[in-house]
């Protein structure tokens, strides 16, 4: 099993909070961009984006280099995936809870179809 550190999923979902954050994740997801290119794509303050970056870096969800004057942002390797274990921990979970409901109600509309059979008689 995987082992998570409570602090490293805080700083994730904390990151993932944020719909201008989601909404830069996608966008990394197609190419890489710089700040200033996100900045613009969400008519926002160059300072802004830089603290949206800040956060997704510090989660480890979004890496960044300087490449001259210009600071070029891509989707970090690992972290999203060390998410997405986690959340399918517990898709599993509720499928595997899911599927014993629908066996209790299965088996309670058979009960009733044969009470309702043997009423009938």
């Amino acid at each position: 099993m995987v082992q998570f550190s409570s602090a490293q999923l805080d700083l994730a979902f904390a990151a993932l909070s944020d719909g201008t954050r989601r909404g830069v994740l996608e966008q990394l997801g197609g190419a890489d961009a710089s700040i200033s290119d996100l900045a613009d794509q969400f008519c926002m303050t160059l300072t802004g984006m830089k603290k949206h970056v800040g956060i997704l870096e510090d989660a480890g969800l979004v890496e960044t280099a300087k490449i001259g004057r210009v600071r070029i942002c891509r989707l970090g390797p690992q972290r999203l995936a060390d998410v997405s274990t986690w959340l399918e921990r517990y898709r599993q979970m509720w499928e595997a809870r899911f599927a014993q409901l629908d066996d209790v109600l299965n088996e309670l509309q058979l009960q009733e179809t044969n009470h309702a059979r043997r009423s009938t008689r």
